[in-house]
């Protein structure tokens, strides 16, 4: 279901409409941050944290494990 051009230009002409000419390029910009933000925190999800790994390591850390050996 893509959008055609005729869909687009009433999304644009009815945004103007609701938010004003001067406000769409600041709610445009907030929501660039806001995809920005959700991007960043979906990544740190993504990846293991520091303490997760050393539990993989069992418990031990890099510098435990380096005195070790």
């Amino acid at each position: 279901m893509a959008l055609g051009t005729v869909e687009v230009v009433a999304l644009v002409v009815f945004g103007v409409l609701i938010f004003g000419v001067d406000k769409i390029p600041k709610l445009a910009r907030s929501v660039g941050l806001a995809k920005g933000e959700y991007q960043k925190a979906v990544n740190e999800v993504a990846r293991p944290s520091k303490a997760e790994i050393d539990l993989d390591r069992g418990g031990q850390t890099d510098e435990a494990l380096s005195e070790d050996e």
